[in-house]
């Protein structure tokens, strides 16, 4: 779509939107409101909202990483190879990238509540079977259970954009897209530090067992809880649209299957939002596969040091969130867009690369470090992308352009999981944390020729202004 037909589509949309209001203002007694343009609202309860998907989001990401940040411990209690427990991971990334164009479309198609809801049932199916899983001999049983918990990340992993744009105004969106990414790493950081507390190495596997079914009937509980929650208490949308970008981005929403193609169709005609997805995907597979292969990592450096991996990913994602947070408030305050992404791009590089270097000296303190300042940077990217690729590509719905970036992730985090894990065992992990770090030097040069074009930031000021330009000749109520 051209800047000039977006303009176009723009003001043909905001001048049926007031005819519509001046046709029927006596039927919906609106004397004292201003055209559906000028009549947006935040509501206090948009913050319940957000918390209650970042909850959900967060039991989603907990289950991702469960499994593998004590992989040391299932290898032992199943009786299989590393590889198999990576796969407790992978699976999230295998089953997202074929069934996100039309888990998309459902997203786009039912809205939030719907979505949110599949996310929160699939997570709680997930959890249970995961409990029945509990037993030497029933290793396929965890696989099913992390195979339908990743079902439900595709409902849950790009709709931090769709809900910040739903009930959050055009000041404080980027913020409430890092919140919602904030569930994402909250999840993480938890099933970084809990793991390894609650499941601890016995020589007999009846007492790993034990714990290991103590954790899941923790994560299963909280999952049903959250399910009646969602259910009574988590709404769609607001009754009126929080900014005008929504106004218009919501007449513009694909309703068919066809629409959606065409979506799918004018994003990918986007230039800059390609050279976005292969450098988006870089940067979040980098951290996939750092996570998933964090407990080899450090235990071949630091043998026995299994809580302390986990306190190092804890570390990483803890330092993100503050990350995340920080840049929200940055792109809000100063719409500096391709400015942030190259900042958190450049500081990720030279974390991982610190990172990787670190484990020659055998010291884990200095890991810790390295591993917080990488993370700092490197999830602190997640919402950034978000919503670069959101200002990309407006007025196509938010949902789409996430879920392309994170299909893109998951291909690079299963690419870099697969290669890092097979460098890492045959040579090592400076091998291993050198491939990262190249690839990430590969994203930031792609970061450099993406033209920033703002232009959910430009709607939201053209209809600003031609509202106000509409009202000298033909002027419409003004709200008490």
């Amino acid at each position: 779509m051209t800047e000039k037909s977006l303009q176009e589509n723009s003001m043909k949309i905001v001048h049926d939107l007031r005819e519509e209001t001046t046709k029927h203002h006596d039927q919906l007694n609106l004397s004292n409101h201003p055209s559906p343009m000028k009549n947006t609202k935040v509501y206090r309860r948009r913050w319940l909202m957000l918390l209650i998907f970042v909850l959900v989001f967060m039991t989603n990401a907990f289950q991702w990483i469960q499994f593998s940040i004590i992989n040391n411990l299932i290898m032992k209690y199943y009786a299989v190879d590393s590889q198999s427990v990576d796969l407790t991971s992978l699976v999230f990334m295998i089953v997202y990238i074929p069934l996100i164009i039309p888990g998309a479309w459902i997203m786009d198609r039912m809205g939030l509540r719907v979505t949110v809801l599949l996310g929160v049932i699939g997570n709680t199916i997930a959890a249970w079977i995961n409990v029945l899983g509990v037993a030497p001999d029933r290793f396929y049983v965890v696989l099913i259970g992390q195979t339908i918990a990743s079902f439900a990340q595709i409902f849950l992993l790009g709709v931090s954009p769709n809900v910040a744009a739903v009930w959050f105004g055009s000041d404080q969106v980027s913020l409430a897209c890092s919140i919602g990414v904030f569930g994402s790493q909250i999840g993480v950081a938890l099933g970084f530090l809990l793991p390894p507390i609650i499941v601890r190495d016995h020589n007999n596997l009846e007492d790993i067992g034990t714990d290991l079914r103590l954790m899941l009937y923790i994560v299963a509980g909280i999952c049903s809880a959250l399910l009646f929650v969602v259910i009574f208490g988590f709404q769609a949308k607001p009754p009126l649209n929080p900014s005008k970008a929504q106004c218009l981005s919501s007449k513009l929403s694909s309703t068919t299957f066809s629409e959606y193609f065409t979506s799918l169709k004018n994003i990918f005609t986007n230039n800059g939002f390609k050279l976005l997805f292969i450098s988006y995907g870089i940067n979040v597979g980098v951290f996939y596969a750092m996570s998933t292969l964090l407990n080899q990592t450090v235990l071949f450096h630091f043998p026995g040091e299994e809580k302390n991996a986990g306190r190092i990913g804890l570390t990483i994602v803890v330092s993100g969130m503050f990350g995340s947070i920080l840049f929200g408030v940055i792109l809000d305050k100063t719409k500096k867009f391709k400015e942030t992404t190259l900042v958190t791009y450049f500081f990720a590089l030279a974390g991982i690369i610190t990172y990787t270097f670190t484990f020659l000296f055998e010291y884990i303190p200095i890991t810790f470090v390295a591993a917080g300042v990488a993370g700092f940077f490197m999830t602190g990217y997640l919402p950034v992308g978000f919503e670069f690729g959101a200002e990309l590509t407006y007025p196509e719905p938010e949902v789409i352009s996430a879920g392309l970036l994170n299909a893109s992730a998951q291909v690079f985090g299963i690419t870099f999981t697969l290669l890092g894990g097979w460098l890492l065992g045959t040579y090592g992990s400076m091998m291993c944390n050198s491939l990262l770090s190249v690839a990430l030097l590969v994203g930031f040069a792609m970061t450099f020729p993406i033209r920033s074009e703002l232009r959910r930031l430009k709607a939201n000021r053209e209809s600003i202004l031609f509202v106000l330009g509409g009202e000298k000749d033909n002027p419409l109520p003004v709200s008490a």
